[in-house]
């Protein structure tokens, strides 16, 4: 889909190398842009002396070239393969870019059609753009954390980087419509772009519910068919019997037909039907209920964890986990027939694309 298109990557860390490794599995070349230090993600959580789970995980595949900016002759090389480019991603503080020589309007005279993408975690003006901050922080400023809540209605730290994912998404979304519009006009486009707001466009229906209702928490209360219930090994499963003829399906399968009437009622604990159904789940086992769930439409998926996905039979027909190279590695977008490690190694040093880029 976007063979033929040049993206060079200046992001470090998780969220920027995440969007373009979505852009480079749709067929985009990107060229991995590092400063002599090289990106931290390089040498967190090393293998064997070597490069680190994050940085093979996200940058894999990814040509790499180190560039001092801050020397005039190595920018003037940086400059010409920027003449070259479709697109950029930076993730510089406000304020880096410019002082570096590499902000949009000096790049975009050295080529007019050039898609720039800032990413921050809050954006190029206001009040907080010089603030630093990390996943959680965004969860939090957006009230995406308020909505993850335990039984006792406190925040939790989710085991996900949630706001990186998100804003590698919309990163990866807003490149390929900058890229749209630099087709069509032959002018390029700057897009700031804040991680706090790809966050806060994940509440939209949130927000006009709570000024609806009042309901500051979740959306409505879908009945005692919709929710995470233990089975009884200590495994879950999630059932999501919205709709009536899906929780139908489930009572009668499940042998508790009784509960039907009383789909709607509340999933409180002084609610006894909700306390039935709780039982009725911890009333076999894990691997009884995943058998259930593909035999029965019900809307009912089991809670798989991390090194079972791999052996997943959905996971394994969609082809999205491959093994190479000692790692499991997961497709950063519905992988094409061929698969998507096709390349012959798995990952390129630090400047080992110099020559090839930049020149000698």
């Amino acid at each position: 889909m976007l063979e033929g298109i040049r993206i060079l990557d200046l992001t470090r860390y998780f969220p920027g190398p995440f969007a373009s490794l979505r852009l480079q599995e749709r067929g985009a070349e990107v060229i991995k842009v590092e400063d002599p230090n090289g990106d931290p993600a390089r040498v967190m959580d090393r293998l064997d002396g070597e490069e680190g789970v994050i940085f093979r995980s996200m940058s894999r595949g990814k040509p790499c070239v180190c560039v001092n900016l801050k020397d005039p002759a190595e920018r003037e090389k940086f400059y010409a393969l920027v003449s070259t480019a479709d697109a950029l991603i930076e993730s510089f503080r406000p304020g880096v870019t410019a002082k570096l020589g590499i902000d949009y309007p000096t790049l975009s005279k050295l080529n007019p059609r050039l898609v720039y993408v800032s990413v921050t975690g809050y954006g190029q003006t206001g009040t907080y753009r010089a603030l630093a901050g990390h996943d959680l922080n965004y969860l939090a400023m957006s009230g995406v954390m308020d909505q993850l809540l335990d039984d006792g209605g406190k925040p939790i730290k989710p085991q996900i980087a949630l706001a990186d994912l998100v804003t590698g998404v919309t990163v990866s979304e807003a490149v390929a419509m900058g890229l749209v519009k630099s087709s069509r006009s032959g002018q390029g486009a700057y897009i700031d772009l804040s991680m706090t707001d790809a966050m806060l466009s994940f509440m939209g229906l949130h927000i006009s519910n709570a000024s609806a209702t009042g309901e500051i928490h979740g959306i409505n209360d879908h009945g005692i068919g919709y929710g995470i219930f233990e089975t009884s090994d200590g495994r879950y499963v999630a059932l999501c019997a919205l709709e009536e003829k899906f929780f139908a399906n489930f009572c009668r399968s499940a042998c508790c037909e009784e509960l039907i009437e009383h789909q709607h009622t509340p999933a409180s604990a002084n609610n006894p039907y909700y306390g039935k159904m709780i039982s009725i789940i911890k009333s076999r086992s894990f691997e009884q209920w995943k058998e259930f769930s593909g035999r029965v439409d019900c809307c009912m998926s089991p809670v798989l964890h991390t090194d079972e996905l791999k052996d997943s039979t959905y996971v394994r027909e969609r082809g999205f986990i491959e093994h190479k190279w000692g790692l499991d590695y997961a497709a950063a977008v519905l992988p094409e027939k061929n698969g998507f490690l096709n390349y012959d190694k798995p990952f390129h040093r630090l400047g080992e694309d110099n020559e090839k880029y930049l020149g000698k």
